[in-house]
């Protein structure tokens, strides 16, 4: 009856939607009815749930799955495109090439041409139907002369060759473990490439600049120092920042690689020697010991020969002002005038030669300052001390020759008989007055012309106060020039009223004139005003140095702190305190971006510094921070939030590839934080402490220290000395991860070959893409069995070679 069909087709109706198909506008009563649309849309609802969803390739299913199945098998025939389900297959070759690759004695491809659709489209179906028990669904005739065959019966068709072939789908699920074993290993061999190449890279900067940073040589000119200030400065700005950069980038590309290696069952990367974590870490550490220090040497040793320069330029005057004093003194002293002179001449010249002791006594004071100049500039190391030393010898000795001589004289013409009685005492006056008139007025005159160099508020006070007291003196100093002028006057009142020859106006005990004294004390007269602008001037320089000190020490002030509470934040997510470990990345890049956004701050007190040093300012007493020091908290800043975000990377991947809960993770965290004090990983006392907190069994006594060394041999394989997080994860969890093994290998190679103990180049090439098998028979050995044919390899020597690399 009709009431019993409606209910049969309700079961399979039923039975379908139990299995998760979706029935839309399909009812019993339309297929007891006949209605052939809605039967025909059920029959194809069959077909997909039951005969083709089921298809699984890859990554992909049902129709996409099946059309990559087609490719895959089809992708080595000539004439063969497989691109879609209709018109890829009007010429029959797709079909024999499915047939063929399965089962190649059933049909000779080679000789199939794709101009005779017809023929090779009922060749594959009648070979089908009779070797394969797969009905023949489609008509040769009708796919050839329809421009666009139905796509849903060739679908259909093409997935019984698949449901047909599925036994020998192991061969493939084989192939396919292969790949991606082998896909593994290549990334790995580029991840190790890329590490030696940067790791040899940046050890070959570190050892370039190494011994630049290192030569602190004394027999720098100050343009030479000034010159390498510049470089250095553009070392830190320009030269070292993209290094840094491409250490945390190859610590980054190291911890990956090791993780990647651990997930993949493969033994940890080992460095060539050399150039090891450990190795960049210790060469990055001597570069950053000899850049320690180097900054204040090359200012220090910039003042030090500024102060040379200033001490050879003051050296140089007095041995001027000494040489127009000591011209002809010697020649002088060698003169026997006496033996010719009369009693009054010899008188004169005894008179002459007390003023001229006089004279010489008062350059006692600048032949010892000449020489105190010269010892100082031998002590700070004065690079041309060549020609101060021989110059200070030579005053020095001429200094011992005028005693000598000097001495000599007065003794010869005490030896005379009477000495000159007429000797005129305002000219003795005269002389024993303008001598030391005269050194004085020297002396202030080189006070007065030295150069004004100071480095603080508290020198240049000092130079002005001192000023002050001399100006204070000029008072008394030209009371002493006006009787100086009237003794002059005397002179010239005394011969007019005697109306003696002028000529007794030439003074017999100096040779100093009146004109001389007053040139030189009208020069002091100008150069008080002059001196008077220097000190203004250099007070006007020290404010305003003054005032970039206090700049600096406000900005350092508040960029140290900055710098000090992120890099606190982004330590406290790295101990854990983050959330999820996505969220941890999230906070970590909102921190970098807000630092990458207040980088301007810290550029502006590198401009103030800059400022400061090029004022010869070198103290900020102010600050508690150093530029130095603020440089060191930003790199360290931005190196924390690199290894942290790689550390959080890693955890996620190490989650995800293992499956391993969130909470689980953080509890393993917690249990390693409070274990690792330091910081820098968990020692081996340590590591054996935190591994019996999270539930871990470590034997008692000499078993016990067997199983801490098996353990540190897989986390610390490099022997670093310490453990981190993601190795101390890796081994919590990897016994229930699902990952690739080398018997797992073996068996998919053996598949492959037929349950062969080798495997031929053809089956390598037939189930493997082109570029997986080259590297396939690039590195595999022969088989060594002399019976066997050429071409046999050995797989079971290549799969143990690929996890032990």
């Amino acid at each position: 009856m009709r009431f019993h069909k409606i209910a049969n087709v309700n079961k399979a109706l039923e039975f379908i939607e139990s299995k998760g198909v979706k029935l839309v506008s399909i009812g019993a009563e339309e297929i007891v009815d006949g209605n052939v649309k809605m039967t025909l849309g059920l029959i194809w609802t069959i077909i997909l749930r039951f005969a083709i969803q089921e298809i699984n390739v890859g990554e992909l299913s049902a129709r996409d799955g099946l059309l990559l199945w087609c490719q895959r098998k089809t992708a080595p025939y000539d004439n063969v495109n497989v691109q879609n389900f209709n018109t890829s297959w009007k010429d029959g070759l797709a079909f024999c090439a499915l047939i063929h690759r399965h089962r190649p004695e059933l049909i000779d491809y080679s000789k199939l041409s794709k101009s005779d659709p017809i023929y090779n489209l009922n060749l594959a179906f009648d070979v089908a139907e009779k070797h394969l028990d797969i009905p023949k669904m489609l008509d040769a005739e009708v796919m050839v002369n329809t421009v666009v065959p139905d796509e849903k019966a060739i679908m259909t068709y093409v997935s019984s060759y698949y449901h047909c072939f599925l036994g020998m789908h192991k061969a493939e699920t084989a192939a396919n473990r292969i790949c991606r074993v082998l896909k593994v290993n290549q990334e790995n061999e580029k991840l190790m490439e890329d590490y030696e190449n940067l790791a040899s890279d940046l050890l070959a900067w570190i050892r370039r600049w190494m011994p630049w940073l290192a030569n602190r040589s004394s027999d720098n000119t100050l343009d030479d120092i000034r010159k390498k200030l510049e470089d250095f400065r553009t070392y830190r700005r320009r030269e070292k920042p993209p290094r840094i950069e491409e250490k945390g980038k190859l610590e980054t590309l190291f911890n990956t690689l090791q993780t990647k290696l651990r997930l993949s069952n493969r033994p940890a990367f080992l460095p060539t020697d050399g150039r090891t974590i450990k190795d960049i870490n210790g060469a990055w550490q001597g570069l950053e010991q000899s850049e320690k220090g180097f900054e204040e040497w090359l200012l220090s040793e910039m003042m030090r020969l500024e102060r040379l320069e200033h001490l050879a330029e003051k050296f140089r005057r007095k041995c001027a002002l000494y040489d127009e004093w000591a011209n002809g003194k010697e020649q002088a002293l060698r003169s026997t005038d006496y033996k010719s002179c009369g009693v009054y001449q010899i008188k004169a010249l005894r008179k002459r030669h007390e003023a001229f002791e006089s004279d010489l006594g008062a350059h006692q004071d600048r032949v010892e300052q000449i020489a105190a100049i010269a010892r100082e500039l031998n002590n700070l190391r004065y690079p041309k001390i060549g020609p101060i030393n021989q110059k200070c010898q030579a005053i020095c000795d001429q200094w011992d020759r005028l005693g000598s001589l000097s001495a000599e004289r007065r003794r010869r013409l005490e030896e005379m008989e009477r000495v000159a009685e007429e000797l005129d005492n305002l000219h003795l006056t005269f002389a024993k007055r303008a001598a030391p008139f005269n050194n004085w007025l020297d002396s202030v005159r080189e006070d007065l012309s030295d150069l004004v160099i100071v480095h603080d508020m508290s020198e240049i006070e000092r130079l002005v106060k001192a000023h002050h007291e001399f100006k204070a003196t000029l008072p008394d100093a030209e009371q002493g020039f006006r009787g100086i002028i009237d003794l002059e006057q005397q002179m010239i009142s005394l011969i007019q009223h005697h109306d003696l020859d002028r000529s007794l106006l030439q003074n017999p005990y100096t040779d100093l004139s009146i004109n001389e004294i007053k040139r030189k004390w009208h020069d002091v007269q100008d150069l008080v005003p002059k001196r008077d602008g220097q000190l203004q001037q250099e007070n006007h320089r020290q404010q305003n140095n003054e005032r970039l000190r206090q700049t600096f020490a406000e900005k350092a002030n508040s960029v140290g702190p900055w710098l000090e509470n992120q890099l606190e934040q982004v330590l406290a997510i790295g101990m854990g305190g983050r959330g999820s470990l996505e969220n941890a990345i999230n906070q970590l890049k909102g921190i970098q971006q807000n630092a990458y956004n207040y980088k301007p701050r810290l550029d502006e007190l590198e401009r103030i510094n800059q400022e400061m040093q090029e004022n010869l300012v070198f103290e900020h007493p102010g600050s508690r921070y150093s530029m130095e020091s603020l440089r060191v908290g930003w790199e360290s800043l931005m190196t924390s939030i690199n290894r942290v975000i790689n550390e959080c990377e890693n955890q996620i991947l190490l989650r995800d590839s293992k499956g391993i809960r969130e909470e689980q993770l953080n509890e393993y965290r917690a249990s390693y934080n409070h274990f690792d004090k330091d910081r820098v990983g968990l020692d081996e006392e340590q590591l054996k402490s935190c591994l019996i907190s999270v539930g871990y069994n470590i034997r008692p006594g000499r078993e016990g220290d067997q199983d801490m060394q098996r353990i540190l041999s897989i986390l610390d394989p490099n022997r670093m000395g310490r453990v981190p997080f993601d190795a101390f994860l890796d081994f919590m969890t990897k016994e229930t991860a699902d990952t690739d093994t080398i018997e797992q290998m073996i068996d998919s190679f053996r598949i492959l070959a037929g349950g062969k103990p080798y495997i031929t180049a053809d089956e390598i090439r037939r189930e493997l893409p082109l570029d997986q098998s080259d590297y396939c028979l690039r590195r595999m050995e022969r088989f060594r069995d002399p019976s066997l044919p050429h071409g046999a390899y050995d797989y079971v020597a290549f799969s143990h070679s690929l996890y032990s690399q």
